[in-house]
């Protein structure tokens, strides 16, 4: 995820996030077997309860516990959302901060120089730019579509990942109500990532088939 793009255009990778709730006892074979399937860049842990609140401390570090070595089996980098302390405490790979939560010298400095940051940047170039000049492994842009996971403060338009594919070489992950069936735009528009939830933990055929599907759709965009 920290890496900058090389020349010519990176094959774009899954931004895989777990329901905002879930059963950890029968969630983590669940994510095993869908990590089975096919290629995910990361992993972000966004547990919320059903008030829009984070569960206690005790209940996230559950979670990091039980799912974080299941993401490192196989190679998945594994991001904690808007807590730095709680993401370096844990010694997760990196943390998601929203615009919201901390600011990202601050996050930085409880995260050190090896962990990874990214930025929530909404629909805005400005706010994405400000995020990479400050020093952000990656920004966030969206939402794309409308989503059931979080309430979107924003949506974005495939253009500015094309702009900013074509601008900067600071990774992208588009995020939205993204799922198989409309995330080849996003992808040839120039994600560099596409971000899914509910588009992987509800598909009809489930969620290994979920990930065969974005991926089938990266490889041919790639193929191009």
């Amino acid at each position: 995820m920290a890496a900058q793009k090389p020349q010519g255009r990176a094959r774009t990778r899954l931004y895989l996030i777990p329901p905002p709730q879930i059963d950890l006892q029968a969630f983590a074979p669940r994510l095993d077997e869908a990590l089975s399937a096919g290629d995910v860049a990361c992993l972000q842990l966004r547990l919320k309860n059903a008030d829009n609140i984070p569960p206690d401390e005790s209940v996230i570090a559950e979670a990091i516990e039980q799912l974080m070595p299941i993401a490192h089996a196989h190679d998945v980098a594994f991001i904690l959302n808007d807590n730095p302390e709680l993401a370096a405490k844990y010694d997760c790979d990196g943390v998601h901060i929203g615009q919201d939560d901390m600011a990202y010298a601050a996050a930085r400095a409880i995260m050190g120089d090896d962990k990874i940051i990214g930025v929530t940047c909404h629909d805005s170039k400005h706010l994405a730019m400000e995020a990479g000049e400050a020093g952000a492994d990656y920004v966030a842009f969206g939402a794309f579509y409308d989503t059931q996971t979080k309430q979107a403060k924003s949506k974005a338009d495939a253009d500015i990942l094309s702009f900013w594919q074509e601008f900067v070489e600071l990774p992208c992950v588009a995020i939205g109500g993204i799922t198989p069936d409309n995330a080849a735009p996003l992808v040839t528009a120039g994600a560099d990532f596409i971000a899914a939830s509910a588009g992987v933990w509800q598909h009809g055929e489930g969620a290994a088939a979920a990930l065969r599907a974005f991926n089938d759709i990266f490889d041919t965009a790639h193929d191009k």
